[in-house]
């Protein structure tokens, strides 16, 4: 399988910044889907963003027009800039990759999670 990394969390004051990356071990061209997902302490994880192959991006209403979710094939990696972060959007944030444009190879795949603290 494919491992993901993520990384760019951290502590910003409400109203900031941050961007946060996954990148993969390896190609991902043939990766149909790059979701993020966060978990609050106590919370269920939930989907924050999405880009498929096909059928574009996809945002979670609590983060629409803050939170953009791009990819960029030749450097293996999925980002997520976020903008005026909210004492809400605290959490542990996650990076999946699943779904293949090629039969022989499958992908459903992790990463450990980057933690981003809103907080003044």
């Amino acid at each position: 399988q494919v491992r993901l990394v993520e990384s760019g969390g951290g502590l910003v004051q409400p109203g900031g910044s941050l961007t946060l990356s996954c990148v993969a071990s390896e190609s991902i061209e043939y990766i149909t889907t790059f979701t993020w997902y966060r978990q609050a302490p106590g919370k269920e994880r939930e989907e924050v963003a999405s880009t498929h192959d096909a059928l574009g991006t996809n945002y979670a209403d609590f983060v629409k027009g803050r939170f953009t979710i791009s990819r960029d094939n030749g450097k293996r990696t999925v980002y997520l800039q976020m903008n005026g972060l909210e004492p809400e959007d605290t959490g542990n944030y996650y990076c999946h990759a699943f779904g293949s444009l090629i039969p022989s190879r499958g992908y459903d795949s992790w990463g450990q999670g980057t933690q981003v603290t809103v907080s003044s």
